[in-house]
């Protein structure tokens, strides 16, 4: 019995002569119920990013709170560093969403 009315389909590939059948059902994820967790997801993307960006502004010998301090106050990207790709890794995050996590983190 197939799960929904789902039914395994064969895989043909030429190129190698091989056959495979797949669950459709199994692909798709729908054997088993997951958790929608973006925000989770974004909390930890922008952990990694103000991480890396924080070390990149240490390394060379600027101080990190003022620069990102900076930054967030003007949206001026010029205050974070090139190195290690630190400016283009913090304009990937959303400057408001940054904010609101900054705030929830401290006060929560």
């Amino acid at each position: 019995m197939y799960a929904r009315g789902i039914r395994p389909f064969t895989v043909c590939a030429p190129r190698y002569r091989m056959v495979k059948t797949i669950s459709v059902s199994g692909v798709l994820g729908l054997d088993n119920t997951r958790k929608f967790m973006l925000a989770e997801e974004k909390e930890k993307e922008m952990r990694v990013v103000l991480t890396a960006v924080y070390s990149a502004l240490r390394e060379k010998g600027y101080d990190p709170i003022n620069q990102i301090v900076g930054y967030l106050l003007s949206e001026d990207p010029t205050y974070i560093t090139n190195y290690q790709n630190a400016r283009a890794l913090i304009r990937r995050i959303d400057r408001d969403e940054l904010l609101q996590e900054l705030v929830r983190n401290y006060l929560g």
